[in-house]
């Protein structure tokens, strides 16, 4: 590597936290004040914020990203018996949650362009125990809800939304957790709304489901007292330090996002032609939690990025119908299986400036130079 040419992380998450110093501080320092270490003022304050940002009316704030998607699932019934269609182009714990409350995952395979759920895929694997469809709004980038949903509709099923890493996405204007019965949401550091730790969150229009699954995300008490237990709960609670904290975050959600899609559309004019990128629905406004392009011979282009300094990831290098913990599920899924062969995910931050997009575009070219286009 050059002495002259700084590394390009594959995350700036000292430069995306570090502006909000001041207001993580002043969070830190409410919470010492009054003490309510778990679900004090701030939680509710971002739980209403966060409703409000995603066009939902209930929001309510959990351990993590995998325990909302649990709870959604529990909260709906689901369990022993049920199969939840899952596409087999996502990150484990979207299995791992199905999984949890007994239930058994029906793989589905991914469309080649944007690599997300095939709603024709979803529609062919509906059986008479299906219980829900987990469309997974992956990269940044929804599905087609409109597809997916009516979809659902036709065979009476819920449809569930995985926004794990789509805070602030739309398809044809309706925001990431508004269109499904429910959707969990991810706060991992590295989301687009990252916190300061673990944490994540369930969006809903329904009241009452809402009302349920806070109670089973606290130890299923009562909702006339903390003393008596009518569900069989768990505990996957929000924070008040971290609450505070994304609401701080929240405020700035859309700044940060509209520098992800400049980043990427530079990614995009730049990029050479072994590097394809995935593609964007017409009707989706993705807001690039990961920026994602499809290579040849990738073990030499990773060596040849990392030589340079420059990050890289893997989303997701093995479909979860092929990872061993799952090999009771596994299924023939073509495209998903190509896919993860060859997917690379460049580096994406709302930080990344256009002299960084084209270093990497630069090295990419001449790592693949030769490749099949």
């Amino acid at each position: 590597m050059s002495e002259n040419l700084e590394p390009v992380p594959f995350l700036d998450l000292a430069g995306v936290n570090g502006a909000l110093r001041e207001e993580y501080e002043r969070a830190f320092s409410g919470v010492l004040d009054h003490g309510k270490f778990i679900g004090g003022p701030e939680v509710a304050a971002f739980e209403a914020e966060f409703a409000d940002y995603c066009s939902a009316r209930e929001a309510i704030g959990v351990g993590n990203g995998t325990d909302a998607l649990e709870l959604i699932l529990a909260g709906l019934g689901i369990g022993p018996g049920d199969e939840v269609i899952v596409p087999a182009n996502t990150f484990i714990a979207t299995a791992e949650a199905v999984c949890y409350v007994g239930a058994r995952p029906r793989f589905v395979d991914v469309l080649p362009d944007t690599l997300l759920l095939d709603p024709d895929a979803a529609d062919a694997a509906v059986n008479k125990n299906t219980a829900a469809i987990i469309g997974v709004h992956l990269f940044g980038q929804m599905v087609d809800v409109d597809r997916v949903g009516a979809v659902a509709a036709k065979h009476g099923v819920a449809f569930v939304e995985d926004a794990a890493q789509a805070h602030g996405a739309r398809f044809a204007g309706q925001r990431a957790g508004s269109v499904g019965v429910a959707a969990g949401f991810s706060f991992y550091p590295g989301k687009n709304l990252g916190a300061l730790g673990d944490a994540g969150a369930v969006v809903t229009q329904d009241a009452e489901l809402a009302g349920k699954i806070r109670r089973l995300a606290d130890h299923g008490r009562s909702a006339d007292s903390r003393f008596h237990h009518d569900l069989r709960g768990r505990n996957s609670r929000m924070d008040s330090v971290i609450a505070g904290a994304l609401s701080a975050k929240l405020r700035g959600l859309d700044a940060a996002n509209a520098g992800r899609v400049r980043a990427w559309e530079q990614y995009v004019a730049q990029l050479p032609a072994g590097a394809t990128p995935v593609a964007r629905h017409p009707k989706a406004e993705a807001v690039y939690h990961l920026g994602v392009v499809q290579v040849e011979n990738r073990e030499q282009v990773c060596k040849t990025l990392t030589e340079a300094g420059i990050g890289w990831g893997l989303h997701y290098p093995v479909p979860c119908h092929l990872d061993a913990a799952y090999g009771d599920f596994r299924e023939s899924l073509p495209v998903a299986e190509a896919a993860a062969e060859r997917i690379l995910s460049l580096p994406m931050s709302p930080t990344l400036d256009s002299a960084q997009v084209a270093r990497v575009c630069n090295v990419l070219r001449d790592a693949t130079r030769g490749a099949p286009a």
